[in-house]
């Protein structure tokens, strides 16, 4: 009984060390927010090709290439003919620093 509760002790440490210690910030990326870029990653949807921002829409990780989706209707066409859709551009770069306007 006492190796249970020892190890359920040491469970609940790592589980609150991994929640809200430095294991939280490496999984959601807040390390980095002092480095403010000035660059955005727009990916395009590969179904329809409408523009979608990088904490926007649905997301699904193909072959190590991050997709994004303006809608859940377009992740399940993308899913229905993966080979087809994953063959396209999915991103590209927009700096901040030089936006013209007309």
């Amino acid at each position: 009984m006492d190796g249970l509760l020892t190890l359920l002790f040491y469970a609940a440490i790592f589980y609150f060390l991994m929640r809200f210690g430095c294991g939280a910030h490496m999984a959601h990326g807040h390390h980095d927010k002092e480095k403010e870029s000035t660059e955005e990653e727009i990916f395009l949807d590969p179904v329809c090709g409408e523009k979608v921002a990088e904490a926007q829409g649905y997301g699904e990780l193909v072959d190590g290439r991050l997709f994004r989706f303006c809608s859940k209707e377009c992740l399940n066409t993308f899913d229905e003919n993966i080979t087809e859709y994953s063959k396209k551009t999915n991103k590209f770069i927009l700096n901040k620093e030089h936006h013209h306007e007309a």
